[in-house]
C-alpha cells in the first residue's frame, strides 16, 4: 500500500516559528515531526510515498530528497495554489491506482496503522476514517458513527452548543481510489467538508474507525508543539527517539558533552555535538538541538531550545522556545510561553515576559523588559473572539495598540476600498479603543464612517441599509465597567459569523496585516448623529403606527440607565404621545455597568415608582439600546421568558399564521399561543447571532432571545429596544389591552436552571455520554442536548465561553422544575468522574 502524507500546512498559528519553515519541519525531538510520521509508515510495512507539498516546499523536498536514506520511496506533488486536502491529493491521482492511506505530515501519532488498513478492508469500505476522542473537539471535526462504524454524522469545527461528542476526525484515512470520481483536477476540495458529507449523502459505504489505543496530537500551535515534545520524550508516544539513551531519561546524539558539574533531570533530548556547560541546570521536558551550547550556570526548565543556538551564562529559560542560529546572552530571563524567532539576539540581562514573541533577525537590547511582541506582536491570546465580541480589561487585555492591530486584521479580511462604520458608546475608554481600531482600518485600504456613538440597533441599522461592508461598535460592558467589548457586524448588521471570527483570529495571530501604499491608504468620514438618527428614523416610522399610540396617551416611567438613547428615545416617546417620567438620564462619562444585583434593587425601584405613580408601566432600556426590562401596570416585574410570551403572544394576535424565532430555552408556554393563533414557534440556538440570522426566515414576524431582547423583521433582523417598546405600545393599543392584562392571559408554565462547573478537558467527553444514554429520548439536536420527557423537559448546555455547563428545565410546578434541574445537575457532574 502507498501513503499520501500532507505536508503543504503553512502552520500560522506557530509563528514565528514556520516563517521560514512549513509546520512538518518543526523539529520533535531533533527530528522533524513528518520524519516521526515517515518511519510510523515505515514501521506498518509503508515504504512508497506521496508528498503533497505547497508552502516553502523545497525545505522539505531538499531534506528528505527521494527517501533512500530512511529505507523509503519518496515523490512529491506540488501545489501552486491550495487545494485543500482532497485536491492536493487529486494531483497524485495516476500513482494511486489501488487503496492508499493518507496522514498529516504534522501530526505526532503512533496509531497502528495495520490494524486501521484491516479494519478497511473488512468492512469492504471506499472511504475509513481514524478517529479518536479528546478533551476539547472545537477545533476538529466532530463525526459520530453508528454501532457497526458507519459514520452518520459530520460537524466540521463546531461550536460547544453543537458537540454532540468528542470523537474527532484525526486526518488519517484509508481511500480507495474511486473517490476522485466524485471531484475535477485542479479546483480546491477538502475531504471532510466536502468529500466525506457528500458520500454519506449518497449512502456510500463510508466507516469511522475508533482508535482506543495510541497518541494522536496536533501540532497546530505553540502550546500543542510544546506538549508533542513532552510526550515524546515522557514516553507517551510509541516512536522511538533517534539518540542514545544514557540514563535518567536523558537522550544524546552522537558528540553530545555533559559537563560533571551540570545538573540535568530528564527527559532531556541533546542533539548532535551541543555543549551543556559546568553549573548548567536543565530539568525536563527539554530539548537542546544540535550545536547549542547551555552556558555556564544557565537554567532551562521546560524549554526547547532548536538547533545552532546559545543559551548564556546564567540565563534562564522557563517554559520558553528558543529557534535556530539564536543568542540569548547572560543573565536574560524568558518566561513561560515566550518565543524567539530564528537569527535573534537577546543581549545581557533583558527579561522577556510571558506568551511574548520575537520575530526572527531581532535584538533586543540589554536590560530591556519586554512586555509585547516585537515586530507584529500579539498577545499570545488562545482566541479574539467570545459571546459579547472581542472582550477584555481595559488598558491591560484592550490596548490601543492592540484595538490598532484587531482594526488592521478586520481591514485585511475586507476588499480594499469598502467601507466600516465605526461607533462606540459615551465612555471616554470606548473613545480611545474606538480611535485605536479607526487608526488600524484604513491601513488596511478599508474607508471609514465614524458615526460617533449612537444607540446600538441604529447603527446596526444604518450599516444594512448603506454601502458599509460591515461595523464596528465599541462599548463598556453592561456588567463590569473595567471591560470593554468590541462587536463587529457584517453587511447587514448581524454579529459576524464564526467562519468570519476565524479570519480575523488567523490574521490577527499571524501578525501578517495588510498595509497598502499611501495612494490607497483608506478616508475617515466623520457623519453627524442627526444624519445617521434621521436615516433610522425613516424606517422606523414606517413600520410603527404613531397614530394609535397617540389616542393611548400612554404614561410611562423610563430607566434610561445612563445609556445612549437618552439623546434619541424622549424624542420617539414624545412623537407617540406618551407622558413619561425619566429616570437615570445622565450620559457623560456615568457608570452603565451594572451587576447583577444592582440590576435587581433598580427594577424594584422602578417597580415602586410605577405603582406609586399609578402608570400603564415601567421600562428600562439597556445602555446599547437593545435589550428592556417591563413592569406592568399592577407593579409586577416580567422577567426575560415572560416578556418574550407577552411579545408572543401580542405579536401572533396581530400576524396570525406567522412565526416566532425563540432559543432551544424557551418554555412551552409559547407553543400554546402560537396555537392558539396559528402561529408556530421556531426553535434557534441561544447565541445572538443565529437568532438574528433567524429573522431573515420567511414568514419570521417576531424574535425574541428570553433576555429582554426582540427584533421586528418588518424592519431589520437586528434587537433594538427602541423598536421593541414603540411596537408594545403600538399592539397593546391595537388590541385596547393593558399589560397587565395580556400577563393575566398567558398559559402557565414553569421553570428552573442550573449550572455545573466542568473542566475544559472533559466537556466533549461529557456530551458524547449525554448524546449516547439520551439517544431514545433526545429531542431535534438544535443547542446542547435537550431531553424530552413528555410533560418535562431538560436541555443540557455546555457554556460557549466558561467552563461550565448549564442546565434549563421545565415541568409542572416549580418544585418539579427545580428538582428535574438539580438531578440532571448532578447526572453532568458525575460523568466528569
Amino acid at each position: 500500500m502507498k501513503a499520501v502524507v500532507m505536508a503543504g500546512g503553512e502552520g500560522s498559528r506557530l509563528r514565528p516559528l514556520t516563517i521560514r519553515r512549513p509546520k512538518p519541519m518543526v523539529p520533535i525531538a531533533g527530528k522533524p515531526v513528518m520524519e516521526h510520521i515517515l518511519n510510523l509508515l515505515k514501521r506498518h510495512g509503508i515504504t512508497e510515498v506521496v508528498v503533497t507539498v505547497q508552502y516553502l516546499a523545497s525545505n522539505i523536498e531538499d531534506y528528505f530528497g527521494n527517501g533512500s536514506q530512511l529505507g523509503m520511496r519518496i515523490t512529491y506533488s506540488r501545489e501552486d495554489v491550495p487545494l485543500g486536502t482532497a485536491g492536493s491529493v487529486k494531483n497524485a491521482e495516476e500513482q494511486l491506482t489501488e487503496p492508499f492511506i493518507v496522514i498529516s505530515g504534522d501530526a505526532l501519532t503512533d496509531y497502528n496503522l495495520t490494524e486501521l488498513i484491516q479494519y478497511h478492508n473488512e468492512k469492504k469500505s471506499l472511504a475509513t476514517l481514524l478517529l479518536a476522542h479528546v478533551p476539547n473537539p472545537l477545533e476538529y471535526g466532530v463525526i459520530i458513527t453508528n454501532e457497526d462504524g458507519h459514520i452518520s454524522q459530520f460537524l466540521e469545527k463546531p461550536s460547544w452548543g453543537e458537540v454532540f461528542s468528542d470523537t474527532i476526525n484525526t486526518g488519517i484515512y484509508v481511500l480507495d481510489p474511486k473517490i476522485f470520481s466524485y471531484f475535477e483536477r485542479n479546483k480546491p476540495f477538502d475531504f471532510s467538508q466536502e468529500l466525506f458529507p457528500m458520500m454519506l449523502r449518497q449512502g456510500d459505504p463510508i466507516y469511522g474507525y475508533i482508535a482506543t489505543q495510541g497518541y494522536w496530537c496536533d501540532v497546530g500551535n505553540l502550546s500543542e508543539y510544546m506538549r508533542a515534545n513532552a510526550d515524546l520524550l515522557q514516553g507517551n508516544v510509541d516512536l522511538t527517539i533517534p539518540a542514545q539513551n544514557i540514563g535518567g531519561n536523558i537522550w544524546c546524539e552522537e558528540g553530545a558533552e555533559i559537563h560533571e558539574d551540570a545538573q540535568l533531570y530528564g527527559p532531556i533530548y541533546l542533539g548532535r555535538d551541543s555543549k551543556v556547560r559546568a553549573g548548567a541546570i536543565i530539568h525536563g521536558p527539554s530539548m537542546v538541538g544540535s550545536y547549542s551550547i547551555v552556558d555556564e550556570r544557565a537554567q532551562v526548565d521546560r524549554s526547547i531550545v532548536w538547533n545552532n543556538s546559545y543559551i548564556g551564562d546564567r540565563a534562564e529559560l522557563r517554559g520558553a522556545i528558543v529557534g535556530s542560529s539564536t543568542n540569548i546572552k547572560s543573565k536574560a530571563v524568558m518566561f513561560e510561553g515566550s518565543v524567539i524567532g530564528d537569527n535573534s539576539i537577546i543581549q545581557d540581562g533583558a527579561i522577556i515576559q510571558p506568551n511574548v514573541k520575537i520575530w526572527p533577525d531581532k535584538e533586543v537590547e540589554a536590560g530591556a523588559v519586554v512586555n509585547t511582541s516585537i515586530i507584529w506582536g500579539s498577545q499570545g491570546r488562545r482566541g479574539l473572539f467570545s459571546r459579547y465580541g472581542v472582550t477584555g480589561l481595559v488598558n491591560v487585555d484592550i490596548t490601543p495598540e492592540f484595538a490598532t492591530k484587531l482594526g488592521a486584521a478586520y481591514g485585511g479580511i475586507l476588499p480594499k476600498g469598502s467601507v466600516v462604520c465605526l461607533n462606540r458608546d459615551a465612555n471616554r475608554t470606548s473613545r480611545m479603543i474606538k480611535r485605536g481600531i479607526n487608526a488600524g482600518l484604513p491601513s488596511a485600504g478599508v474607508n471609514v464612517y465614524d458615526i460617533n456613538q449612537v444607540p446600538l440597533p441604529v447603527s446596526r441599522y444604518y450599516i444594512r441599509t448603506t454601502e458599509a461592508a460591515g461595523g464596528v461598535h465599541v462599548q463598556v460592558s453592561p456588567f463590569d465597567q473595567r471591560v470593554i467589548d468590541i462587536k463587529i457586524f457584517d453587511q447587514n448588521g448581524l454579529d459576524i459569523n464564526k467562519t468570519t471570527e476565524r479570519k480575523i483570529e488567523n490574521l490577527y495571530f499571524r501578525e501578517d496585516f495588510r498595509r497598502v501604499y499611501l495612494d490607497d491608504i483608506g478616508a475617515i468620514d466623520v457623519l453627524s448623529n442627526r444624519d445617521v438618527m434621521g436615516h433610522y428614523l425613516e424606517g422606523f416610522n414606517k413600520v410603527v403606527d404613531h397614530e394609535v399610540v397617540r389616542k393611548r396617551k400612554f404614561q410611562l416611567v423610563v430607566d434610561y440607565s445612563h445609556g445612549g438613547t437618552m439623546e434619541f428615545l424622549p424624542a420617539i416617546l414624545d412623537k407617540l404621545g406618551c407622558e413619561v417620567i425619566v429616570l437615570n438620564s445622565g450620559t457623560e462619562d456615568a457608570v452603565t455597568a451594572r451587576s447583577q444585583d444592582e440590576l435587581t434593587k433598580d427594577m424594584q425601584r422602578l417597580a415602586t415608582i410605577s405603582a406609586a405613580l399609578n402608570t400603564d408601566m415601567g421600562i428600562r432600556i439597556d445602555p446599547s439600546g437593545e435589550r428592556i426590562s417591563l413592569v406592568d401596570d399592577r407593579g409586577r416585574i416580567l422577567d426575560g421568558m415572560k416578556l418574550l410570551a407577552v411579545m408572543t403572544s401580542l405579536v401572533l394576535r396581530r400576524h396570525r399564521n406567522g412565526i416566532v424565532a425563540a432559543p432551544v430555552t424557551a418554555p412551552s408556554a409559547l407553543q400554546h399561543i402560537a396555537k392558539r393563533y396559528e402561529g408556530s414557534i421556531q426553535h434557534t440556538k441561544v447565541l445572538p447571532h443565529a437568532l438574528m440570522t433567524a429573522a431573515a426566515r420567511e414568514g419570521v414576524v417576531l424574535v425574541g432571545d428570553g433576555g429582554g431582547q426582540f427584533a421586528f423583521p418588518e424592519m431589520h433582523p437586528a434587537f433594538d429596544g427602541m423598536l421593541a417598546i414603540a411596537k408594545l405600545l403600538e399592539l397593546l393599543a391595537t388590541f385596547d389591552m393593558r399589560l397587565s392584562e395580556v400577563v393575566d392571559d398567558l398559559p402557565t408554565y414553569y421553570m428552573s436552571s442550573a449550572h455545573v462547573s466542568c473542566p475544559w478537558e472533559h466537556k466533549g467527553k461529557v456530551m458524547r455520554i449525554l448524546s449516547e444514554q439520551y439517544r431514545e429520548r433526545r429531542a431535534k439536536p438544535i443547542d446542547g442536548i435537550k431531553i424530552d420527557l413528555g410533560k418535562e423537559w431538560v436541555l443540557i448546555l455546555p457554556d460557549a465561553d466558561s467552563p461550565l455547563f448549564h442546565v434549563f428545565a421545565e415541568s409542572v410546578s416549580n418544585e418539579q422544575a427545580q428538582a428535574l434541574a438539580e438531578k440532571y445537575a448532578r447526572v453532568v457532574s458525575g460523568l466528569q468522574q
